[in-house]
């Protein structure tokens, strides 16, 4: 194993923009340089915006994977139900809208290097299965009992105490010990003293340059202000602050500026900001979300075609329970005419007078005894379901005899023109001449 010299650290440290000399920080890159070669896997502890995601380059750049595929993937950004998905990958038809097979990471990266950042947050399910290739190199897709084969470094990161999170049974031990087989400790800012001085100067003349204005300047009593605050959200947070004194101050700023500015933060509420020119590669991210839209889209339309249809369901069910009426009706009417026994030729005389019945043939189909009529309306009660059209006619015909063929009348109660009805009559076979009115 090659010795690591200062100047190693150093142009490493360069490199990459890390700023800072801290005992602390200056071991974690040597560490990660110690162990780039050797092909192990690696947990890096510490706090958010410690700059962590710059430990996996470093590792891998100077490792014989350099020439291969680096991924960096948040596994806190990906939802539980599609993780071992993007990880693993799944085959067409695995899952709804799986249309078609995917490639996870591991197999992207065959031969490179896997940076798991906010590894804490993997589901059980997904721990076990990385838990498998991290011993054998062998996973299976989603949805696939085939075995596949990959060869990958894992470097994994974490803000959480994974042993509690093993306490309490929410991070797998065995995984544990093979992720953190090698251990790197980034320092929170608050513990890195006069690199809190060195830092807020680069980020004045970052500002400063960007946006072509003079650098702001602090005396003895700011800097001694900004050293003795806690920086929950670390180095992000320092340029955050930076950023908003830049854009409101100039020439030198005093203590008492820089604890008004502290103060009204409430120590709290920063957007976290990269601060480096090295930044977290999301393009596997955004991939992600853009696939869960479209997944959201497809759902939706599903959702609307499942409306629709039960919408056509309802009217369907609305014209059953209109025709159930017509025919309860029917049989109402039907069961009046029953009583009617020998005065048909009485009734039937009325209705021809009324009406002036055609003289065609008696025995021509389109014609129609005034006992058949009746018996076709008896008939309702043996025969429930008739079609639209039969019910219609009937209803006509009771109409009719109930107003003793007087055309007038028999319109009014159907609630039709006139016109309407002679079409009707006309329709069903019941054409008269001289209609009264």
């Amino acid at each position: 194993m090659a010795k690591i010299t200062d100047n190693d650290i150093r142009t490493t440290m360069q490199r990459y923009g890390i700023i800072g000399s801290a005992p602390a920080l200056i071991n974690a890159v040597k560490r990660a340089l110690i162990i780039a070669p050797i092909d192990i896997s690696v947990l890096i502890n510490g706090e958010n915006g410690t700059g962590k995601e710059f430990f996996p380059k470093i590792i891998h750049d100077n490792s014989p994977r350099k020439h291969k595929k680096y991924i960096a993937v948040n596994c806190g950004a990906i939802p539980a139900g599609t993780i071992s998905s993007e990880l693993f990958g799944h085959e067409k038809g695995s899952f709804t809208n799986a249309e078609k097979e995917h490639a996870g990471y591991f197999e992207v990266a065959n031969g490179g290097t896997i940076f798991l950042d906010e590894v804490a947050d993997l589901t059980l399910d997904a721990q076990a299965r990385l838990l498998r290739v991290l011993e054998s190199g062998e996973y299976l897709r989603v949805g696939s009992s085939e075995v596949r084969k990959t060869n990958v470094r894992v470097v994994a990161a974490t803000n959480k105490d994974l042993l509690q999170m093993v306490n309490a049974g929410e991070f797998r031990e065995d995984l544990f010990y093979r992720i953190a087989a090698i251990r790197i400790e980034v320092p929170p800012l608050r513990e890195r003293g006069e690199d809190i001085k060195m830092l807020a100067t680069k980020f004045c003349y970052d500002y400063a340059e960007q946006h072509h204005r003079p650098p702001l300047m602090f005396d003895e009593s700011a800097y001694r202000q900004l050293m003795s605050f806690s920086w929950s959200g670390n180095v992000r947070e320092l340029q955050s602050l930076i950023r908003e004194m830049s854009s409101f101050e100039s020439g030198v700023v005093t203590g008492e500026v820089v604890k008004k500015y502290l103060n009204q933060k409430n120590h709290s509420g920063n957007l976290p900001v990269v601060y480096d020119k090295v930044q977290h590669d999301y393009t596997q991210e955004r991939e992600l979300i853009f696939k869960l839209i479209m997944q959201m889209q497809s759902e939706l339309k599903e959702l609307k075609e499942t409306v629709a249809n039960a919408n056509i369901a309802s009217k369907q069910q609305g014209n059953k329970l209109h025709l159930s009426s017509n025919i309860n009706e029917l049989q109402r009417q039907s069961s009046r005419l029953t009583t009617i026994n020998n005065d048909d030729d009485l009734v039937w005389q009325n209705v021809a007078e009324d009406f002036d019945i055609d003289e065609a043939p008696r025995n021509q189909q389109s014609r129609h005894s005034f006992s058949d009529i009746k018996a076709t309306a008896i008939d309702v009660e043996e025969d429930k379901i008739k079609t639209l059209e039969d019910t219609e006619r009937e209803v006509i015909i009771n109409a009719i005899e109930r107003n003793h063929g007087r055309r007038r009348q028999t319109a009014e109660e159907l609630g039709i023109s006139e016109r309407t009805l002679y079409r009707k009559i006309k329709e069903y076979g019941l054409e008269y001449r001289n209609n009264r009115k």
